[in-house]
């Protein structure tokens, strides 16, 4: 089965689904996904895309770096 990853789910789903997912977030630079408590709060209604404005990661990065590890993605 292929791996995706739908940015308009929160990333407490798309850990949840995929747990691999946690370490390609924190390598990143999104460091507090390994934080359950975060994962758990600000997980549940934040978005990679809305992440990526908040801690200033260029989405196409992130994109990029899920594509080279097997990941299609849908919008």
């Amino acid at each position: 089965m292929a791996k995706e990853i739908d940015l308009s789910k929160t990333v407490y789903e798309l850990c949840k689904e995929n747990p691999e997912i946690i370490n390609v977030m924190k390598a990143l630079g999104f460091e507090s996904i390994t934080n359950p408590a975060m994962l758990n709060t600000a997980g549940r209604f934040m978005t990679i895309p809305k992440g990526a404005v908040m801690k200033g990661i260029d989405l196409g990065k992130i994109k990029e770096e899920f594509t080279k590890r097997g990941y299609s993605i849908k919008e």
